[in-house]
């Protein structure tokens, strides 16, 4: 049986678990309980602090785990990016209070830095040859330039609303971040074995995103014009329709692609297009 670590609470923990879920994997997340079993797949969930999942994937103690890069990096574990799993968008970013004069990382030279991601801010200060002062905090990094006790931050940002709040201008990215599925180095055989099988319906999830399934009419005639803007997985499925000369398409379509050639479908003939989200994809 696998054992997998996900955050038990926090931005991570619910997407993780839904990916699980959508995964096909059932199981209880029972308030107060740090461990449950799926009924259906061998896994068993370890609900941990997102700080503690890297160095219990790394002692063995948890097989894989779904936690944050950045999470990660900072803690400089030896273990193995297996999946990045495209949820959880963040990035670690140097802030000053507003007005302050930036003319680019040089400019840090001498300040005082809050940050809970003190390895991370130190290895991007000596790659860019800047000697700072790294002040440690964990917790509530914004207010430090306000109460005096830095002259600007290091921290996690999503949209920034939290950073204009705190008076705080983003200056620099030290690292992009987003959830990854890490796994320990040493597992054995079957446990291998049993990683595949769950990467292999994780593939088929993350394939599912940003793709849609379109359905349109046209006549016989616009089938060739239409093709060429659907190509789908290898080429749309094409259907008679009751209608002698028309016929109904079907394909799997990009998103954002389809906004492109919506209007080049509609000169091409196609009529009635239906779009469908796509809950899996197995190629």
């Amino acid at each position: 049986m696998l054992r997998l670590a996900v955050q038990k609470s926090g931005r991570l923990s619910d997407k993780s678990i839904d990916l699980l879920h959508r995964c096909g994997i059932r199981f209880s997340h029972p308030k107060g309980r740090l461990r449950a079993v799926s009924d259906n797949f061998p896994v068993e969930i370890l609900y941990l602090r997102d700080d503690d999942i890297p160095g219990y994937v790394e002692d063995g103690v948890a097989d894989i785990g779904m936690v944050g890069e950045n999470v990660v990096l900072e803690k400089g574990v030896q273990v193995e990016t297996i999946r990045r799993l495209g949820f959880g968008r963040c990035r670690l970013a140097i802030a000053l209070p507003k007005g302050d004069a930036y003319e680019g990382v040089t400019s840090l030279a001498g300040r005082h830095i809050a940050t809970s991601y003190p390895r991370l801010l130190g290895d991007f200060l000596s790659k860019a040859g800047v000697e700072a002062s790294i002040h440690e905090i964990s917790g509530s990094v914004e207010i430090a330039p306000g109460i005096g006790l830095a002259d600007g931050i290091c921290d996690l940002v999503s949209t920034g609303s939290t950073l204009l709040s705190n008076g705080l201008a983003e200056v620099e990215t030290v690292l992009k971040s987003e959830a990854v599925l890490v796994g320990s180095r040493s597992l054995s055989d079957e446990k291998k074995a049993l990683l595949d099988r769950l990467c292999f319906r994780v593939d088929s999830v993350l394939k599912a995103r940003g793709y849609h399934y379109v359905l349109l009419n046209a006549p016989i005639e616009s089938v060739d014009r239409i093709a060429a803007l659907l190509p789908g997985m290898r080429s749309p499925t094409v259907v008679p329709l009751a209608e002698e000369g028309w016929v109904s398409m079907h394909s799997v379509l990009d998103d954002d692609a389809f906004w492109t050639v919506v209007d080049q479908l509609k000169e091409a003939g196609a009529e009635g297009m239906l779009v469908v989200p796509i809950d899996k994809m197995v190629i």
